[in-house]
């Protein structure tokens, strides 16, 4: 089963990263992983406290909550698993962007993303196709750069959805 699973990751991952070639391509998805960087989350966070409104208080709450659990389960999962990035270990994959660490499961970038996309859907339901197209395609963006496989998108995703979760648990 754990061949299986490996084999589909490596093929899906080469099926993605061969579109390398086209420039404009690789600029877009540059650009989607970019926005999964950090920044648009603090920047949001701190359009909603400075409106004051009760909802988007409560929203940046539950986003404090959740990051509170994912950061650490994060951290520990990429010590736990040690998985080396694709450019590590696949001679003929082309790698786009540099990393913040070495180790490639889950991905960072989706886990935030779907954290996100998760919290916004619940407090904002009118922008939940939104996002998480926008958090679909930051994983999409991780693989298609040569960073990460599809199972490390797919743990990234699951980690997010699960530590919102958690948060509009224990806040609601």
């Amino acid at each position: 089963m754990i061949k299986k699973i490996t084999h589909f990751d490596i093929a899906s991952f080469l099926w993605f990263n061969r579109f390398h070639t086209s420039r404009p391509l690789t600029s877009v998805f540059r650009g989607i992983s970019h926005t999964g960087d950090g920044h648009i989350y603090i920047g949001l966070a701190l359009l909603a406290l400075v409106s004051q409104e009760a909802l988007h208080i409560d929203w940046v709450k539950s986003v404090l909550l959740a990051f509170l659990f994912e950061l650490p389960v994060f951290m520990a999962l990429k010590v736990l698993f040690k998985r080396a990035r694709p450019f590590v270990q696949l001679s003929t994959c082309y790698q786009a962007v540099q990393p913040s660490d070495e180790f490639s499961m889950p991905s960072g970038h989706t886990a935030a993303a779907f954290l996100m996309a998760t919290l916004i859907a619940y407090f904002y339901i009118d922008l939940a196709p939104l996002v998480f197209i926008w958090a679909s395609l930051i994983g999409v963006s991780r693989v298609f750069l040569g960073v990460h496989y599809p199972t490390d998108i797919a743990a990234g995703a699951a980690l997010g959805i699960a530590c919102s979760s958690i948060s509009l648990t224990l806040l609601f």
